[in-house]
């Protein structure tokens, strides 16, 4: 036997011990192959999620080289910890809340506000340690999961909008549509049409070949500079230790926090559910294999990222795409973190992608952020008005936390205005004290 035939059958014993191949039906290959797929529908991220911390005045070069560093450091810890098939990365929505709510809109410096999403990591890992985490996604209902998934796709979307200019301010009409002579405009509604029919033809990096398309056109047009390819990574000294943890503990950002904190809560651990069920590894319930130690590596890896200055840390959607290919195991998480490090050297190419050019995957993500409305009971108002109100809130008063707020108490008023108050549960009725609690002292 050769000894490139020797060091594959060692490495395929290496996998089998660690990942245990063969009881989940798979190979190395396959593993992959499953990695390469979930890597290059996420790898956007690295591109969309700098564009839009820097909205905050955050160094968008140290935010490239921190979005790596999480998505590798938490997709490893995932593959090796949890053997499960399920990448992590900075979150998309609560980078838009953080850099145009709580930055842009509420005024506090990016320092101050990432405190404020360490500290709801913080308050996620309570959660899971002592198991509150479970009983909280058992007990608020479906139509508000699905109002604060749907709210916050909007609110993605809107970000889109706005960034490729598709629509503007307005003072008579709040806003209007963007003039569409001005290529920055065709060019955002290009990309996410390239998006949409991509992936309607079941091509996983739909949202990666729009931002190549689109950021191509642009150097044609000579918006864009091309600066090479390859570099060693650039110092990420402007954002990491700049956290501010402490002058986060301000009174009148607790419903931020909490806002961060439960947003996070629903939208990785639904995403964990998600993707398990569609490996087959997932029971009645919703709970599957090593479902304890996944719930810990995504609530510390948020934690880690937010010290280290990038947003909130989730499980991915995309990695439904992996497993679509035959990814089962952790080694396909593990695949995924590796490609994340070696994409740090690549940091010319991040910093050539204009505002424009990711405009269309916000937009993508609010189509399927929204998709989930149809699950909610239309036909009983009980249900429907907080979904809706919660939903909507979100963009119209500009607040993630308004709309959730807002959401859980409009449920409560449904259910004891219409006699149904034995519907509503202890965690819905808390909640919703604390909210009122914080419109009353807070906000007046």
């Amino acid at each position: 036997m050769s000894n490139q035939s020797s060091g594959s059958v060692q490495q395929q014993g290496l996998f089998q011990r660690v990942f245990k191949l063969q009881e989940h039906g798979t190979t190395a290959r396959t593993e992959v192959v499953a990695g390469f797929t979930t890597f290059l529908t996420m790898v956007y991220i690295v591109f969309v999620n700098p564009q839009i911390l820097s909205v905050a005045g955050m160094d968008i070069k140290a935010v490239f080289v921190t979005t790596c560093l999480i998505a590798a450091i938490g997709s490893i810890l995932m593959g090796l910890l949890a053997n499960l098939p399920i990448a992590v990365a900075p979150a998309m929505g609560l980078n838009a809340f953080f850099a145009f709510v709580v930055v842009g809109a509420m005024g506090y410096s990016w320092q101050v506000a990432m405190g404020a999403v360490f500290w709801g990591a913080v308050g996620l890992f309570i959660l899971t340690l002592f198991r509150i985490r479970y009983w909280i996604i058992a007990n608020i209902p479906l139509s508000l999961r699905v109002g604060i998934t749907s709210g916050i796709g909007l609110f993605i979307a809107m970000m889109g909008l706005k960034n490729s200019g598709i629509i503007v301010a307005n003072p008579d009409t709040l806003v209007s549509i963007g003039n569409f002579t001005q290529h920055n405009v065709w060019l955002g509604a290009l990309g996410f049409f390239i998006i949409v029919i991509l992936a309607a033809r079941n091509i996983h990096a739909a949202v990666l070949v729009s931002i190549v398309v689109t950021t191509l056109i642009g150097l044609a047009l000579g918006d864009v500079q091309f600066n090479g390819i390859f570099s060693l990574p650039p110092s990420i000294t402007t954002v990491v230790g700049q956290v501010d943890i402490m002058g986060s503990l301000d009174l009148a950002l607790s419903g931020v926090i909490f806002a961060f904190m439960l947003v996070n809560l629903f939208d990785s651990s639904g995403t964990m559910i998600g993707v398990t069920d569609k490996a087959g590894i997932t029971d009645a319930r919703g709970t599957f294999p090593r479902m304890k130690q996944a719930l810990y590596v995504d609530s510390l890896s948020s934690v880690a990222g937010s010290a280290m200055g990038t947003s909130s840390v989730t499980a991915y959607i995309e990695s439904s795409s992996g497993v679509s290919v035959g990814g089962r195991t952790g080694l396909t998480a593990l695949v995924v973190g590796v490609l994340f490090l070696l994409t740090m050297f690549i940091s010319p190419l991040a910093g050539m992608v204009p505002a424009y050019a990711t405009a269309g995957a916000l937009i993508y993500v609010g189509v399927l952020m929204t998709s989930s409305l149809t699950r909610v009971k239309w036909d009983d108002l009980t249900e429907s008005v907080p979904a809706f109100i919660t939903a909507v809130m979100m963009p119209f008063s500009f607040s993630i936390t308004e709309g959730i707020a807002l959401g859980f108490i409009a449920y409560c008023a449904m259910k004891i205005g219409t006699g149904r108050w034995r519907d509503l549960g202890l965690c819905v009725i808390l909640v919703s004290i604390l909210f009122i609690l914080k419109m009353v002292l807070v906000d007046a």
